[in-house]
Formats: structure tokens, C-alpha cells, sequence
């Protein structure tokens, strides 16, 4: 991480724990991402999804584990830019309607990233396993049933773990 990254949280609430004064952003859009945890956070998200999602590809597909892993890892390139993109789009507009990361907004950004996503996907799927665009779209809806969770769950997970980082890190500046 940047080492200006800290400083770009806005301290929203103060709470003192064990006597020391920690601060806590209300809303993880309020601290942004730098160029670097964006790629970190979606690193991770498509590193774990590949090991998931390439050996049920296998399954469903019949297809042979290499070409349903080079398939999933170029799915998973095409979905990290567009992870990127999208996500700081996201963020922004959370700053500037003042959202706060709940279930509804969780699940907005989670719907409107798989649908994006499926507008490139569907031809790709198709062109490499040589089925139809409606069979890509039918396996394609399959996972997007499956990456909904994923995406909900990694992207709460890794909120959590970010606030956890960054409370120590503000708790340590604020004590030096």
C-alpha cells in the first residue's frame, strides 16, 4: 500500500480503546483506494475465484482442467480491468451521494459489475469452448449465480479486514 494512504482516510468517528483514541471511517468509500490496493483487492478476488471456479468448469463442461484454467484465467483478466474500472466508478459515486456500504448497496455494485461483465463474457466463453452463444450464456448465467455470493461475501470480507488495517494504522499515528 501507498505509504500516503493512511493519510487519504477521513476520520469520521473516535472511539477509545484501551485508552487510546482509534479512529474509524463510517464508510470504506470515505478512505478510497489508491491505484495499488485496487489492484491488490481485485488480485485477490480473481486469484481465489480461478482456484474455485476452473475445477467446476472442468466438471460442468467436460472440458479438459488446462483448457477450462487458461479459459478462467482469461476471464479472470478481463474481469479484473474491468474490477478496477468499475469499482472506482462505484466509489465515486458513493462519495458524491454520501452511500454507505449496506446490503442494498453491496448488492447494487455486485449486479451491476456481473452485468457488465456478461456483455464481454458470453463471446469469449463461446469462441474458446466452441459452443453457442447460447450455451456460453447459459454457462455464463451459472456462474454469475455463483460470483454474486462470491463478490458479496470477498468484497465484505476484505472491508472488514481493510478497516481492521486501518484503525491500527490511525491508532498508531494518533499515539506516536
Amino acid at each position: 500500500m501507498d505509504s500516503n494512504f493512511v493519510h487519504q482516510v477521513k476520520p469520521m468517528r473516535m472511539h477509545l480503546s484501551n485508552n487510546r483514541r482509534v479512529f474509524m471511517t463510517a464508510n470504506v468509500a470515505d478512505g478510497g483506494m489508491s491505484l495499488r490496493e485496487r489492484m491488490l483487492h481485485a488480485g485477490l478476488f480473481e486469484l481465489i475465484a480461478v482456484m474455485v471456479f476452473a475445477p467446476l468448469i472442468t466438471w460442468v463442461t467436460g472440458k479438459p482442467l488446462h483448457q477450462a484454467s487458461a479459459l478462467t484465467l482469461t476471464l479472470s483478466c478481463i474481469a479484473m480491468l474491468w474490477n478496477m474500472v468499475f469499482t472506482a466508478a462505484f466509489q465515486r459515486i458513493e462519495r458524491q451521494r454520501g452511500w454507505r456500504r449496506t446490503l442494498r448497496v453491496r448488492l447494487l455494485h455486485a449486479g451491476l459489475f456481473e452485468c457488465g461483465l456478461v456483455i464481454v463474457m458470453v463471446p469469449v466463453i463461446a469462441l474458446w469452448l466452441q459452443v453457442s452463444l447460447i450455451e456460453a450464456l447459459l454457462l455464463d448465467i451459472g456462474l454469475i449465480l455463483l460470483f454474486l455470493p462470491y463478490t458479496l461475501v470477498f468484497n465484505w470480507l476484505y472491508d472488514r479486514a481493510r478497516a481492521r488495517v486501518l484503525s491500527g494504522r490511525l491508532g498508531r499515528l494518533s499515539n506516536p
